[in-house]
């Protein structure tokens, strides 16, 4: 009996391996026949079409498209498609029809600058510098101001993140302008005032005391009573009256 259960698994297991290697044996010659593009998320997705991916390619001498598909180096693709300032991470590979698959994950932007040195580009929610894309409309908040470069992507892109993650904020704030020292002030969309954070040390607790104030004052007495809200003080938040 045990020896033919040992024939048996023997027949199975040699039975898998030919299977395995009939189904996955490529024929000779195989050509390239198409470029199949997905994208993981929405923000390009009209940028990145297999015919712009193509082209991308094409300008490199890597297209593959017409070429025989072992020749054709996903690797060097993957590397060239990676310098593309709108891409965070890119995987190319064959499928066994000779296709070149090729999935793309695509930078999300948090924040639009228009600085006081007149440049205008995008930082995404890791603080990498991206152009302006005039394709699509980005509800993005604006900063203004000193706002370098460097001070965006070493900084203040991680109160844009804040800003997009959280639900209150994110339709409150209109506006960012970094002021002398890297100080920073907020334009709401909702009263006529400005909020004063100071450096952005703490810059969430700050907002969560100025979201209270909002709740426990503001609509009572009114949101045009004060121009200034300054919480760039621990635990205090100084109001300066309208004239």
């Amino acid at each position: 009996m045990r020896i033919l259960l040992s024939l048996v698994m023997l027949l199975i297991i040699a039975y898998l391996c030919t299977a395995f290697t009939v189904f996955n044996k490529k024929p000779v010659g195989l050509v390239c026949s198409e470029i199949e593009v997905t994208t993981k998320d929405s923000t390009f997705s009209d940028l990145f079409t297999p015919r712009s991916v193509a082209d991308i390619l094409k300008q490199k001498r890597l297209n593959p498209i017409g070429k025989d598909i072992d020749s054709v180096s996903t690797l060097l693709m993957e590397r060239e498609l990676s310098q593309n300032p709108l891409i965070d991470n890119v995987e190319c590979y064959k499928t066994p029809s000779g296709k070149i698959r090729i999935d793309i994950s695509q930078k999300t932007p948090v924040l639009h600058v228009f600085n006081n040195n007149g440049e205008n580009f995008l930082v995404d929610k890791k603080g990498s510098i991206m152009p302006q894309v005039t394709s699509n409309a980005f509800h993005l908040t604006v900063v203004t101001g000193q706002a370098s470069k460097s001070f965006c992507a070493s900084k203040l892109y991680e109160l844009g993140v804040f800003l997009q993650n959280d639900p209150f904020w994110k339709a409150q704030v209109e506006q960012i302008n970094v002021v002398t020292g890297g100080n920073i002030e907020i334009v709401p969309r909702v009263g006529n005032h400005i909020i004063y954070l100071g450096q952005l040390d703490d810059y969430e607790k700050k907002l969560r005391r100025v979201e209270k104030f909002y709740t426990k004052a503001l609509n009572k007495i009114g949101w045009n009573k004060y121009e200034r809200i300054n919480v760039e003080l621990s635990n205090q938040i100084i109001c300066t009256k309208r004239k």
